[in-house]
């Protein structure tokens, strides 16, 4: 998928809180209930989506994996 719609025509995509500011970011948004995520140097590019709950899971693992380096 190359493009999302929220219903109302606006996405509000926000930039991952650890981003290096190198232009190497992953961008978050919320649509329709769904957790969207992208590359921030290919904003026309590909999305991933999936639930709330599995975005939560993956956060946990990676704030996890990150404690234990």
């Amino acid at each position: 998928m190359s493009r999302i719609d929220s219903g109302d025509g606006s996405v509000s995509w926000r930039k991952a809180t650890r981003s290096a500011g190198n232009g190497e970011c992953v961008e978050v948004a919320s649509v329709l209930g769904r957790i969207c995520i992208r590359d921030s140097k290919d904003p026309e590019g590909p999305v991933v989506s999936c639930s709330a709950e599995a975005f939560r899971a993956f956060l946990g693992a990676a704030k996890k994996w990150d404690s234990e380096r």
